[in-house]
């Protein structure tokens, strides 16, 4: 299971968020790595990129709960 799987119950896997979304998972990766998506945020360590989606976030900002 990779960081992006591991999940709490305020956080949601970029997979998951894409599919709500109805986008791909890379629009959510370059979004969050862009800071255009306001759902959380991307942070990059050495080469590999690490993601936090908030659930909450994610709630207010498609209108549903999840």
């Amino acid at each position: 299971m990779t960081m992006e799987e591991k999940t709490d119950g305020n956080r949601i896997t970029v997979n998951e968020a894409a599919r709500l979304m109805q986008v791909s998972p890379q629009f959510i990766r370059t979004g969050l790595q862009r800071g255009q998506l306001p759902i959380g945020y991307a942070v990059k360590n050495k080469s590999k990129w690490w993601y936090y989606i908030s659930k909450a976030k994610l709630e207010e900002a498609i209108g549903l709960r999840v």
